[in-house]
Order: C-alpha cells, then structure tokens, then sequence
C-alpha cells in the first residue's frame, strides 16, 4: 500500500499535466473573434515597367497576425478567377484560390504574386487589374493589382532637361510627374499618346512643342491611364499640363487633351508681344474643372474645341488674349455636371491681385444647355485697363456692358449636329440650318479643326471651330 505522501504526489503530477496540457491546447487553438488583427505590408501592387521587356514578373507582401493565438485564412483568392492575368504561390503552391491557411500567433506568412501578361498584345486594356481577397473569421480584405497590359515608355518623375524629341514608336506613360526644365524643349510628334496617372501632371518651365495631324490616329493626345471601360472617360483622372512664369514658346497643334482635374493651366507666362502659348486645332474634353485657366498671361487659341468642361471651358484673370474660330460649350453627361459659365473673363485674380486684361473673340461660339446658366459669360471688371472685344460670335446671354460686341448672334441655338443625353454622344459640329454658317468674320485662319477648307473665297466662313462640309 503506497504512503499517502506518495498518493498526494501522484495528484499533484496529475493535476500538473492536466494543466499543462489545458495550457497547450489553449495556446494552439485558433483566435476566431471578427476583431481579430490581421493587416498586410501592401494595399496595392502595381507592376509597370518590366513589364515593357520580359511581360511577367514575381512580387511579394506579408499577412500579419498580430494576435496571441493562431489564425485561420478561410480563404485567399484571385479575384479574377483562372482568367485573370494573375497568379498567387502560397505555400510554395502556385493557383488561384486556397483555404485554411493557417498562421500561428504573432507570425506572418508571405504570398507571391506573378504578372504574366503579353505586353506586345494589343486586344488587351492598356491596365490590367485585378485583387487578391483575403478572408477570415466573417472579414475580408483586399490587395489591389494593377499591371500595364501594354508595351510602354515608362517615365516616373522624369525630368527634361535638354531638348528631346518624342516620336511615335511606344506611347508614354507618365507617373509621379514630368517636368519640362528652363530652356529645354520637349517636342511631341504626330501620333504620339501620352496616358498620365492620378498622380502624374506636367511642369512645363521650359517649352512643350506638340506636332499632331488633322487624322485621329495622328493627333497628340494627353490622357488619363486607367483605359479599362469604367474608366477611361472618367473626368479628372489626371491633374493635367502646368505652364509657369518661366515657360515660354509654346505651341500644341492637332493635341487633345482629354479627362484631365484642368486641362491647361498658365501662370505669369511671359506676357510680350508674341504669345507664349499659340493653341491651333486642339480639343480639351470632358475636363472635370476648367479646360483652360490663365492668370496674366498671353495666350493665341485658332479652331479649339472646348466641350463638356465642369467649370468654365475658359477662365481668363488678367493677360492677353486671341481666340479665333473656338467653341466653347457645355452639357451635363452621366459623370459630370455643368457648373459654371462656359467663359469667365476678368482682371482680378483669385488671389485678389489686378492686371491688365485684354481679351479678343472673333468668329466664336459660347453656349451650354439650358436650365443651367441662362448667362455664359462671366465677365467682371476691377481695375483700369480692361477690355473685352466680341466680334461675329454666337453667344447665350443677356448681355454685358463690359463687353464691346460686333456683328454677333444673340441667344439663338447654334444647332450642333448631335446632342443625345441618354447615349452620351456629343457631336459639335454644325447642322445645316446652324444660324453660325456664312457669317463669320474672314480672317487670316483658312482650315477648320478637322483640316477642312474654310469657306474664304465663295462666301463667308462660319462661326465656331467647325466649318460646315
């Protein structure tokens, strides 16, 4: 018969080991509260330029579980399923889709990501996207990709500081920003496509020179990036191009610009006799605020088409201003509301400071839907030299004092050929029972936007950037 020193003892072991073992069991077993602390090293992926060489490449981010007990990863999947240009390696398993996976206390694991996409193939959206989703204990998170699904130039926060040509071989990307230096020139050929991302705008301290050519594929077009269909007319998808007090000897000829926050932007720049930027046959479309905003300096616009602008389609504060054969209107679409007049012209600028102001509109067109603005021209008048000349143009207003009118068409539609809500199809050149046919004024301007002919010698041109065919 055992002493009772030894039974107590033999308790005590007993009891020992079912604490232990309870203790175990509770460290190993899983953390399932919906508050549990799970995070990833990245919210997004994005793979850009190798893409342009070898079309596929391996990235990597972590899952932390920063928790005392285990957690279970019900699932970690692609999105986009076995179509999707995306592949994951968990585990040393490459595929699309995983469950339970688990991840011990206060560790983490890695998850591989590969890109393989054909960037010489031209069926497939300029950006590819896609996500990983991550769930656990009823909560799911997400790791964004995106890849560019296209052969590209690739610039990020690229600097000019010499003059370079662009010629139409590859089109560009540009992220982070690009800058144009002081006494560089960048010149864009015919053809040439430049898709800019969110965060991408362009400095230009030096001199931008763009060669399009009258042909849609031979146009100079500026862009946002995102090309899938939710997204590439998307307004504001860009910042757009920035002209400082230092730029000089401009010219964009045949150049879109399309979906930018504002189209152009031009601060003190060079206010001499010659204009420091000269805009012929160029498009700013569907820009969430203003497609050209200039304050005191010296701008020639000949044949622009401003259409579908948030803000107004031109905002002039102080400088010098020639603007032949342009039009300027605006309607609402399904991304983007008509907000102000489609022309604001004045001397003072938002900062409250006045300059001189000379404005000058021959032969052009400022209109917009009705039941927004019954009045398109915001004019307004604080210092001394200030003048504002209108001469064969078509406006919707009620009129202004401060304007100087000639020859000019008074509230009447202008008759574009295509206004069509419902389809979002906005064509504004002129039916043939347009008041703007055969009244403009002749000047030296002898094409249209399109390259057309103007109508010179027969009879009168027509009013606004289009010359009726």
């Amino acid at each position: 018969m055992k002493s009772p020193s030894l039974r107590i003892a033999g308790i005590l072991l007993l009891f020992s080991l079912i604490l232990l073992n309870f203790f175990s069991c509770k460290k190993d077993s899983f953390n399932t509260d919906a508050n549990a602390l799970v995070i990833t090293s990245v919210d997004t992926l994005h793979f850009d330029t190798v893409l342009t060489s070898v079309g596929s490449i391996t990235q990597s981010f972590k899952i932390f579980n920063f928790n005392s007990r285990k957690i279970r990863l019900s699932n970690i999947s692609i999105s986009g399923g076995s179509s999707s240009a995306f592949k994951i390696n968990v585990n040393g398993v490459p595929g699309n889709s995983f469950s339970d996976i688990d991840i011990a206390a206060n560790d983490s694991m890695y998850v591989f990501v590969l890109a393989s996409i054909d960037p010489n193939a031209s069926n497939i959206p300029f950006i590819v996207e896609d996500s990983i989703q991550i769930q656990y204990n009823g909560n799911s998170k997400f790791v964004q990709l995106d890849a560019y699904g296209q052969n590209a130039n690739f610039l990020r926060n690229a600097v000019i500081s010499k003059d370079t040509a662009w010629n139409n071989e590859l089109p560009f990307v540009i992220l982070g920003s690009l800058t144009v230096q002081p006494a560089a020139t960048l010149t864009i050929n015919e053809g040439v496509k430049i898709y800019c991302h969110a965060d991408a705008p362009i400095l230009i301290n030096g001199s931008l020179h763009t060669n399009g050519e009258k042909f849609d594929s031979t146009r100079v077009i500026f862009t946002g990036d995102r090309q899938d269909e939710d997204y590439k007319n998307l307004p504001g998808s860009w910042p757009g191009i920035f002209f400082s007090g230092s730029s000089s000897n401009n010219l964009l000829q045949f150049t879109t610009i399309k979906n930018a926050l504002q189209g152009i932007i031009a601060e003190s720049v060079n206010l001499g006799t010659d204009a420091s930027i000269s805009l012929k046959q160029c498009i700013f479309d569907n820009i969430l605020d203003a497609g050209i905003i200039s304050v005191n300096s010296n701008i020639d616009a000949e044949n622009c088409l401003l259409r579908n602008c948030g803000a107004s389609s031109i905002n002039l504060q102080g400088g010098t201003y020639n603007f032949l054969h342009c039009t300027a209107a605006s309607y609402s679409t399904y991304l983007l509301n008509h907000t102000s007049p489609v022309l604001s012209v004045s001397d003072i600028t938002e900062a409250n400071q006045i300059y001189p102001l000379q404005a000058h509109f021959v032969n052009c067109i400022f209109y917009g839907e009705s039941g927004f603005f019954e009045d398109e021209l915001a004019i307004q008048n604080q210092g001394q030299d200030f003048n504002v000349t209108m001469e064969n143009v078509l406006y919707k207003s009620a009129g202004n004092a401060l304007i100087s009118f000639t020859n000019s068409i008074q509230n009447q539609d202008p008759q574009f050929a295509t206004i069509d809500y419902e389809n979002n199809i906005y064509d504004f050149h002129l039916q043939s029972t347009s008041p703007c046919i055969d009244v403009a004024k002749v000047t030296g301007v002898i094409i249209d936007l399109d390259g057309n002919l103007r109508n010179n010698s027969v009879n009168f041109p027509d009013i606004g950037c289009y010359e009726y065919q």
